[in-house]
């Protein structure tokens, strides 16, 4: 019957522990989305998707370039030209004709295949005509863009849970020092109190004895306390990329009971999670490699236009000053069956991203009941931590008014304080378990909603 009441008070709880969080948790919050340096490490990976999606778009547009070439080479092969051995005679007989030597005499030439101070300077613009790579690669670009948005997304739920578990860890450690101190304003009373006796004449001193050994185990305690709560706001300080040393506000988070609930989680849709958009998005990169594979015998076609200048000595002048337009076209005959196998691996690699796809919405249910069931489980444990305590706290103060009027031994009282403070740190710890299923919860389901 007790489970059953259990049960039924967490379903009918309908206060969203979202929206009744404290506003020092949703300055934090918003205070590590802003400043988190594996956040922003992801958003300028955000950034260089983007970049590279402009790129595949710019493919369509015509590229120009300015292309100069300058050589000067003596030697190499050469090939004789006699033209003075073909045109002297004719040149001697025109002389006579003519009596004059309008025509003179000239040598026989040696040309060279490379050419001495020679250039060529030009300015080419290139223009794809027909390419289908360019259209599938700028959807794949674009999916990218998508899945790193996704990347930063999930990244933003897990440093959300990561920040409240942080925070409620800090908030439980600065409790449970606040039960040691208690635990120590006792023993110390404890001691007075026999002190007090024992110089009266009516005390033992193993009843002083037992009382410093209390005293300096819950010194030792202390101590272990102080070191969880810097511990706990170093790691809270650094998701916030604050200093280390940043003070921490406190909050009654841990005293909100009411605000604890399940009614918000009790319809999850699992397809809200970025884990599975990114696994959509993955399988239609895949398809879209399988289409463009199948295309590879759809012709490349690109046309170019020269506009430039080349000569020897450096000359530029209108023999020099030229323009060329022409048309380039790839298409593959024979690649020893590559381009077949290709578009089977990519049929393969997209069947793996649709297996992957299945599983993680069979792993993301589950693990949305897990954490469901780790919900009502640490309901339930609250509420057996708060019997526990207030029957330790009944039974501390019997105690404490037997050893007053001398009935029970001071045994008993450390004792009875033993057990006090053991339920109190038990129902302390119980809070935070409570909190962090929630946080777990509310991350596995994906219902934070993360204002952008």
């Amino acid at each position: 019957m007790r489970t059953l009441f259990i049960a039924l008070m967490v379903m009918a709880i309908s206060v969203s522990v979202v929206h009744a969080q404290s506003k020092a948790l949703d300055r934090y919050l918003d205070e590590g989305l802003d400043n988190n340096l594996v956040l922003q490490e992801k958003n300028l990976s955000l950034q260089r998707a983007l970049h590279a999606m402009q790129v595949a778009k710019s493919m369509y547009l015509p590229a120009v370039d300015l292309d100069v070439a300058y050589s000067h080479a003596k030697g190499g092969r050469s090939i004789d030209l006699p033209i003075g051995d073909l045109l002297n005679p004719v040149y001697n007989t025109l002389n006579a004709l003519t009596q004059s030597q309008a025509f003179p005499q000239i040598g026989n030439e040696t040309i060279n295949f490379l050419p001495q101070n020679y250039y060529d300077a030009k300015i080419r613009t290139t223009m794809p005509l027909l390419n289908t790579d360019i259209g599938y690669n700028e959807r794949i670009k674009a999916a990218t863009v998508t899945l790193q948005e996704n990347e930063v997304e999930i990244y933003k739920r897990e440093l959300i849970k990561e920040i409240k578990n942080a925070y409620y860890k800090y908030l439980t450690a600065v409790q449970i020092k606040a039960v040691y101190n208690s635990s120590l304003s006792l023993a110390q009373e404890g001691l007075r109190v026999n002190q007090k006796l024992l110089d009266a004449g009516k005390g033992l001193p193993a009843y002083v004895i037992r009382a410093n050994s209390e005293i300096a185990a819950v010194e030792a305690q202390l101590a272990d306390a102080e070191k969880n709560i810097k511990n706990a706001a170093l790691y809270f300080n650094m998701l916030l990329n604050r200093e280390a040393g940043s003070a921490i506000l406190e909050d009654d988070l841990l005293a909100q009971e009411s605000v604890w609930s399940l009614a918000q989680w009790e319809d999850v849709d699992v397809s809200n999670r970025e884990e599975l958009k990114s696994l959509t998005t993955g399988i239609a990169i895949q398809e879209s490699v399988v289409k463009m594979n199948k295309q590879y015998l759809i012709p490349k076609i690109s046309g170019f236009f020269d506009l430039g200048s080349q000569a020897e000595g450096l000359k530029f002048n209108d023999n020099s000053r030229y323009f060329m337009v022409g048309l380039t076209m790839k298409m593959p005959i024979f690649q020893g069956n590559r381009n077949r196998l290709k578009i089977q691996e990519a049929k393969v690699d997209l069947a793996v991203s649709k297996n992957k796809k299945a599983q993680a919405e069979q792993q993301l249910a589950m693990a949305i009941e897990m954490a469901r069931n780790e919900v009502l489980s640490s309901f339930k444990n609250f509420e057996k931590a708060k019997v526990q305590l207030e029957t330790a706290s009944s039974y501390q103060r019997l105690i404490q008014k037997g050893f007053a009027a001398g009935v029970n031994t001071y045994m008993e009282t450390i004792d009875a304080r033993s057990q006090y403070t053991t339920a109190k740190l038990s129902e302390t710890v119980s809070k935070l378990q409570i909190l962090m299923a929630l946080a777990s919860l509310e991350r596995e389901s994906a219902t934070f909603q993360i204002v952008q």
